[in-house]
């Protein structure tokens, strides 16, 4: 699995086919995300299933505060037969860090 740095993770999902996929707490998502962000959260009992609710086709670009989540996250993911996966190197917190933009709220909320 690719870890990106937070400009190659900004040029993937840049692109349309990508989905980001964020994988921390609810109460860290409402804190800020990544803009068009699809929440799942790690800890959930139920994590593997909602993954496998996922289109596998489909190229994810996912995070989580630090890296170490969305890592544990693609584990599973490529045991439930997804290929295109990227994770963010560093989370969110580098996100932030290196003065990329979070989202606080969206039209669900």
């Amino acid at each position: 699995m690719p870890n990106l740095s937070v400009k190659e993770f900004s040029r993937v999902i840049a692109q349309d086919d990508v989905v980001v996929l964020d994988v921390r707490t609810p109460e860290e998502f409402f804190e800020g995300f990544i803009e068009g962000a699809q929440h799942i959260d790690f800890y959930r009992v139920d994590f593997e299933s909602e993954i496998n609710l996922l289109d596998k086709n489909l190229t994810y670009a996912v995070y989580c505060r630090s890296g170490k989540r969305s890592g544990k996250a693609i584990e599973i993911m490529q045991k439930a037969a997804f290929h295109k996966l990227f994770s963010l190197d560093g989370g969110i917190t580098d996100w932030v860090d290196a003065g990329m933009p979070l989202t606080l709220k969206g039209p669900d909320f």
